[in-house]
């Protein structure tokens, strides 16, 4: 339990979890077309609040071994690892090979953030 609170590992769990919030406040709503915007966006703003709560001490403590480029990069890879995972469980939507490319490509960029 306590390599899982380390200042290595508990960014990651932290901003996987804030991903979840804010997969959901920034697409959640496309379930729910016939909604007011205004509705949707208020909403949407409310599940934010509770990404900032994880995504801030996530950066704040994993600052203490990564440096800022590699928090960011991190959560850019964990942003469309969650949102693949909720585009076909959720929103019912397929990931087609094109998507797979340009993910793996994505990848692959923020792989050379952390050579050296």
């Amino acid at each position: 339990m306590s390599s899982l609170l380390s200042p290595k590992i508990l960014p990651i769990v932290l901003l996987v979890a804030s991903n979840v919030f804010m997969t959901f406040a920034w697409y959640g709503h496309l379930k729910f077309k016939m909604a007011p915007l205004y509705a949707a966006v208020i909403l949407s703003w409310a599940i934010a609040f509770f990404e900032y709560w994880l995504a801030v001490p996530a950066n704040r403590i994993g600052h203490q071994v990564y440096s800022a480029a590699e928090l960011k990069t991190m959560q850019e890879v964990i942003t469309l690892a969650v949102f693949v995972l909720f585009s076909i469980f959720y929103l019912r939507e397929a990931i087609t090979w094109n998507h797979v490319l340009g993910f793996v490509l994505i990848a692959g960029g923020a792989a050379l953030i952390f050579r050296g």
